[in-house]
């Protein structure tokens, strides 16, 4: 019953995804990698949930539940933040320019060289950390739920394997061969199931501990584990109070304001009013994230105490004790569409840096817009298969999987978000500036965290202390070049009337009630 209705669901997204991008011309960049400009609030909002809300998130943050408790929320609530900060400053200027890709405002502020390096710098990222953790925690989630080993008869390393290999086959046919708005359809109808199985789990999980009382589940949880509702981190946590107004916020706009697997979905929308709304209606969700992805790590400690060996198969474990055998396979099927959401989504951002950033500037410049996206697919498909090779190998990833994916991630988020802006905010910093910024960012935040897994454990501080460190320096580097050796002409952005950017009249002010509701919340936690 369960695989039968797992299989169904999937191929109904898959339909409907189809149905919906036949009239979508795919052979130019705009209709590809932007859906032709095309994406409403709503699709967008949809969209940019998903893309964030992944196995990595459900299965890693949950994770981090179960060992620490609701402090780990950071992640999620100040997300929101990051976000309207993004609808109300970067969001307007992207669309301005009329961009695909965010290292195309790097070229026209810089130059050729700075855009190729950011470009190298996402496609590192993703095919090294990012979709390999996806594809991972995915397969664990995917391999504990439907207890593929005794399934199929495998050992637990050979389950985790066919999975990966599973959901990276699947997840490629929909990112190379399906284009953005593939990708943001399926992501719209796979956010509602998520939403509405997300909150199941809690919902079963607390009738279970309050024995069919969802309200006495709750008091249970809190009165029984105090230790895991304190909001407030101390050093020895993951995330310490102090972090939150260091590097988190850097973090947090780096995500939401200059990733190009989720700001493009912003960069799709068919006016700026489309895209500010649909920041901030996703801000207003991502507000409840928490319900879906802290709270079930902690229902699943109250449950089974210190008895999980790995932290991250906490989720997985909750789902198959509490979620009666009849939805199990909806569930597998929507958390599915989730994993093939991000990896898809990273998948098709990074055709689009390859194809436009790298194959016409450095291969092809000649090349036409068909030929771009034929080379896109085609990188595409090596990524993808990098990213299937390595994924196993991260089963035993130091900090969790979430801890490990936000560190990792330093390498190459703070360089790129410095020089980023810099840019908007100055008219002179020059073109060398921005390439030593983002070049010396990489190599002390690398050095960092290789010193600090090994001889020199635990004599740095944080490394959301450290990102912002290293944030302020590169800043400071670039101010000064910038004073020395300024360009002649002075940098101009150019409305490129791509799309309409008259903003939505409301932004600021939804915006402040978001804030307002984040900070509420850490106050009554308090």
């Amino acid at each position: 019953m369960g695989i039968i209705s797992f299989v169904g669901f999937t191929l109904l997204v898959a339909i409907i995804s189809y149905i919906a991008t036949r009239k979508t011309d795919e052979t130019s960049s705009d209709g590809y990698f932007l859906g032709g400009r095309s994406l409403t609030a709503v699709v967008i909002a949809g969209s940019l949930l998903l893309t964030n809300l992944s196995t990595e998130q459900i299965v890693g943050l949950n994770g981090s539940a179960y060992s620490e408790g609701i402090l780990v929320m950071a992640w999620e609530t100040l997300a929101a933040i990051a976000m309207v900060v993004t609808a109300i400053f970067l969001l307007p200027r992207y669309l301005k320019g009329g961009i695909t890709t965010v290292p195309q405002f790097l070229e026209r502020r810089y130059d050729t060289t700075t855009k190729a390096i950011t470009s190298g710098l996402f496609l590192t990222g993703y095919v090294v950390v990012f979709l390999p953790i996806v594809l991972y925690s995915g397969s664990l989630a995917i391999s504990t739920m439907f207890d593929v080993p005794e399934l199929l008869g495998v050992s637990k390393g050979a389950s985790i394997w066919i999975c990966v290999i599973g959901i990276g086959v699947i997840g490629s046919i929909y990112a190379i061969f399906g284009g953005l708005k593939a990708v943001a359809v399926s992501d719209t109808i796979n956010a509602v199931g998520l939403l509405i199985g997300g909150i199941m789990i809690p919902v079963f999980g607390l009738l279970e501990i309050g024995d069919g009382s969802i309200s006495e589940g709750i008091n249970t949880l809190m009165t029984t584990n105090p230790e895991k509702f304190k909001v407030i981190g101390d050093s020895d946590s993951s995330i310490p109070f102090a972090t939150i107004f260091t590097g988190m916020m850097l973090v947090q706009l780096f995500y939401w304001g200059t990733n190009q697997a989720i700001i493009q979905r912003a960069l799709g929308a068919k006016n700026l009013k489309e895209g500010q709304k649909g920041l901030l209606l996703g801000s207003f969700i991502k507000i409840l994230g928490p319900i879906i992805v802290v709270l079930p790590g902690i229902i699943a400690f109250h449950m089974f105490g210190d008895s999980l060996s790995n932290a991250d198969e906490a989720y997985p474990t909750l789902v198959s004790k509490v979620l009666p055998l009849s939805l199990v396979g909806f569930f597998a099927a929507v958390l599915f569409g989730a994993i093939l959401s991000s990896f898809n989504s990273a998948l098709n951002s990074s055709v689009t840096l390859f194809g436009i950033d790298i194959y016409k500037e450095y291969f092809n410049k000649e090349a036409s817009e068909k030929q771009v996206v034929k080379a896109g697919k085609l990188f595409g498909i090596l990524l993808a298969i990098l990213a299937m090779i390595v994924a196993p190998f991260i089963a035993n990833a130091p900090d969790g999987l979430f801890g490990y994916l936000q560190k990792v991630n330093g390498c190459y988020s703070i360089p790129i978000l410095t020089i980023i802006v810099v840019g908007y905010l100055t008219k002179r910093v020059p073109a060398i500036a921005a390439k030593i910024a983002i070049i010396s960012g990489a190599v002390l935040y690398l050095i960092y965290v290789v010193l600090d897994a090994t001889i020199m454990e635990g004599e740095f501080p944080h490394f959301l202390h450290v990102m912002a460190i290293l944030f302020v320096v590169n800043i400071i580097i670039m101010l000064i070049i910038g004073k020395l050796y300024p360009r002649e002409e002075a940098y101009e952005q150019h409305y490129t009337k791509e799309v309409d950017i008259t903003p939505w009249k409301y932004t600021k002010i939804v915006g402040a009630i978001v804030c307002l509701i984040v900070i509420s919340t850490y106050i009554y936690f308090n």
